[in-house]
């Protein structure tokens, strides 16, 4: 059975940081590409950031450069979302997703989702 479980998200002032984790259970974590995604209220899913299964290469959404860092430990099957001066735009549901492709098949997984709230 395949979990990702989202943690660390809550209420945080604008110009605050969080640290968002994710832990993988149920798959080979070092061969799926792990992704961080946000949907705020009423707006569509986007991606926020993604990193390769080996950690070596990153993206980001354009709007999160220099403000979030994606970064992985493969040996704890986790995922991390450095989120620093944070702007109420930033409010939205946060989610991980682990994908990988084996030939022509696509394997996706998603977490539940943790609360980021940025507001004075």
């Amino acid at each position: 059975q395949v979990q990702l479980v989202e943690s660390g998200g809550g209420l945080v002032q604008p110009g605050g940081s969080l640290r968002l984790s994710c832990v993988a259970s149920g798959i080979t974590f070092s061969s799926y590409t792990m992704t961080w995604y946000r949907q705020a209220p009423g707006k569509e899913r986007e991606l926020v950031a993604g990193i390769s299964s080996a950690g070596i290469s990153t993206n980001y959404l354009d709007s999160m450069k220099g403000r979030f860092t994606i970064s992985r430990d493969n040996a704890k099957n986790t995922v991390y979302l450095q989120m620093n001066s944070l702007k109420p735009e930033d409010t939205a549901v946060y989610y991980c997703k682990a994908e990988r492709r084996v030939g022509i098949s696509d394997y996706s997984y998603w977490g539940q989702g943790t609360q980021v709230t940025v507001s004075s």
